[in-house]
């Protein structure tokens, strides 16, 4: 509108004006001007919109994973002929892939491992950003495969002057970034250091939350969290998954011989050997004092029986240096209960394992004992009538 409104003045001018040359030079420079003006208002806009849903999409959650994805998102629609965007976490000089997201949608696909004097690990080393105009003809990108071609800009995630990750956009055409895309990506960096800063910040507390101090390992909170998890899983795929309660024979004897900080540096030093003997998909958490609690999803009874007995016998090749020389022999008893089997609940899972370990300890030590079933529903008994 103010844009019409000069057009109109400046004809109102020239058809009253004998100089129409000057006046005609006059009216475009301004028509120039206000355009220009107008342009920019717009431009800076945009601008404000942009840094506004970022601002909103990085405080959203403290989900680490979430807000790693929010970023790229973001980063990739900032860009014009964008391809990719990577993030690489760098924490004690190492970077490790963050997550990543490419034009067609595909996520979370390593392109390629950062090389030691390659882009990547020189923006993380030096904590400045760094442009690459044409990959195919640059110095970091030397020796590298031909399909490598385009631009690439990596960006240091910097948060109270400290390297957190880098984030690198790459686009398939080659020049310079505009200097409108790299403010927004820079603005973008800085939002994204803090939001990953906080949210590793709380991954870290929560790990903490979960985790005994004794041995590391999951406590009776992450337990339960992962029962609740694997009922779910049981439940919607129809499968079973087992809860093996395990107990230390002979720990008492050290404690009471060597006191209670011998007996911590053993309960470390025996779970995490146990733990790194166990198979990935397996949980492995501290149930209290002596005792462990293993949870194997998709795992029937014939199954639980066999790496329980495993479990009993890798005891056998631990091996703890006593203080005075001595030696304390050690071993495992067991309870199994399976889901849906022997529970229909996680809690009641967990008891009827623990029971089923009590039983053992008392009649099988250094062995295991399987749940005895769940009761399931009555059947309705049906008496014949007598005759007379």
């Amino acid at each position: 509108m103010r844009l019409l409104q000069v057009l109109i003045e400046a004809r109102e001018r020239s058809s009253s004006n004998k100089n129409g040359d000057e006046d005609a030079m006059s009216i475009t420079q301004e028509i120039v001007s206000k355009h220009s003006l107008l342009a920019t208002v717009k431009h800076q806009a945009n601008e404000l919109d942009a840094l506004k849903r970022i601002s909103l999409n990085l405080t959203s959650s403290l989900d680490f994973q979430t807000v790693l994805d929010a970023v790229v998102a973001e980063a990739l629609s900032l860009v014009k002929n964008a391809s990719s965007v990577h993030i690489f976490l760098y924490e004690r000089g190492v970077l490790e892939f963050g997550t990543s997201l490419q034009s067609d949608g595909k996520r979370n696909r390593e392109f390629s491992k950062p090389r030691r004097k390659g882009l990547t690990y020189t923006v993380a080393e030096t904590g400045k950003q760094i442009l690459v105009e044409d990959m195919a003809n640059h110095p970091l990108y030397k020796n590298t495969p031909l399909e490598w071609h385009g631009s690439i800009i990596g960006i240091p995630l910097k948060f109270k002057d400290e390297i957190v990750g880098v984030m690198n956009l790459s686009r398939t055409v080659t020049g310079h970034f505009s200097r409108s895309e790299i403010r927004l990506l820079s603005l973008l960096a800085d939002q994204a250091a803090m939001a990953i800063y906080n949210a590793n910040l709380y991954k870290q507390i929560t790990q903490m939350a979960n985790t005994d101090s004794v041995t590391g390992l999951p406590n009776r909170r992450a337990l339960d969290e992962r029962l609740q998890e694997e009922w779910k899983h049981a439940n919607q795929a129809g499968t079973e998954f087992a809860v093996v309660m395990m107990d230390l024979d002979g720990f008492k004897a050290v404690n009471d011989t060597f006191g209670h900080n011998v007996g911590d540096e053993l309960l470390y030093s025996l779970f995490n050997f146990m733990a790194q003997k166990m198979r990935g998909a397996d949980f492995l958490a501290r149930y209290g004092g002596d005792e462990l609690t293993l949870v194997m999803r998709d795992t029937g009874i014939s199954a639980a029986q066999a790496v329980t007995e495993k479990v009993i016998e890798i005891m056998k090749e631990y091996k703890f240096h006593y203080p005075q020389d001595k030696n304390i022999k050690l071993g495992i008893t067991a309870g199994i209960a399976v889901y849906p089997v022997h529970a229909q609940t996680p809690s009641d899972l967990l008891r009827a394992a623990d029971a089923a370990l009590y039983y053992a300890k008392k009649y099988f030590r250094g062995k295991y004992a399987v749940a005895k079933g769940g009761t399931g529903k009555l059947k309705q008994i049906h008496m014949k009538k007598e005759d007379g």
